[in-house]
């Protein structure tokens, strides 16, 4: 693959609210779009709230299920973006739903035989006016892990509020020099690695 060949991203919001709410979990997974532009990285943001997803541990839960669509973007792209708020001390109850619903990838394939997630990267972003993120994404990041992503160096970027404060993300304004630093790096160092693993994937079973 050439340096200069578009990759593919998709990135699910996990915010509890649907669209039409502002989501400083989906504002924080807006740039880290913005930032994989940069390196010649396109894709989406989907709200995982607006569609009808059902739980379960498959990949189809049948009865109008939104996840085979979701999970058809997920197999298209090169990188997966997980951008969840923290709610006491754990990710979203829609990032769990949908890390459920992932754990079907366990006995999918490719092909090639390879595990469906296999050559995937996967990072994630965090948002939170309470302390939490590194607990958040070491269990967002492990899961992913588990079914097959590959994590990048620097592959989390977040930002928590003051303690016991009420501020929100959306509403503290620019961080250029952590929170945007961390999402500049985990957008290079992401885009490097899915190129890596594009152009030289896993060996085959």
């Amino acid at each position: 693959m050439t340096e200069s060949r578009t990759l593919r991203v998709v990135v699910l919001g996990c915010s509890l609210k649907s669209s039409g709410s502002e989501s400083s979990s989906e504002l924080l997974g807006r740039q880290v779009l913005t930032a994989l532009a940069d390196h010649d990285v396109a894709g989406e943001v989907v709200r995982v709230a607006d569609h009808d997803v059902k739980f379960g541990v498959s990949t189809d839960e049948g009865d109008g299920d939104a996840w085979p669509a979701l999970r058809e973007k997920i197999l298209a792209a090169h990188i997966l973006v997980i951008a969840t708020p923290i709610w006491m001390g754990q990710p979203s109850a829609i990032t769990k739903m949908v890390l459920e619903r992932l754990d079907a990838e366990l006995s999918e394939t490719d092909d090639q035989g390879q595990p469906s997630m296999y050559g995937k990267v996967a990072v994630v972003a965090v948002v939170g006016n309470e302390d939490g993120a590194h607990h958040v994404c070491a269990e967002v990041f492990q899961a992913l892990n588990d079914v097959g992503f590959t994590i990048p160096a620097a592959g989390g970027t977040y930002w928590v509020g003051e303690a016991m404060g009420k501020l929100d993300y959306k509403d503290a304004g620019p961080k250029p020099d952590t929170t945007g630093s961390a999402t500049k790096a985990l957008a290079a160092n992401a885009a490097h690695l899915a190129r890596l693993l594009a152009a030289s994937p896993y060996p085959a079973p």
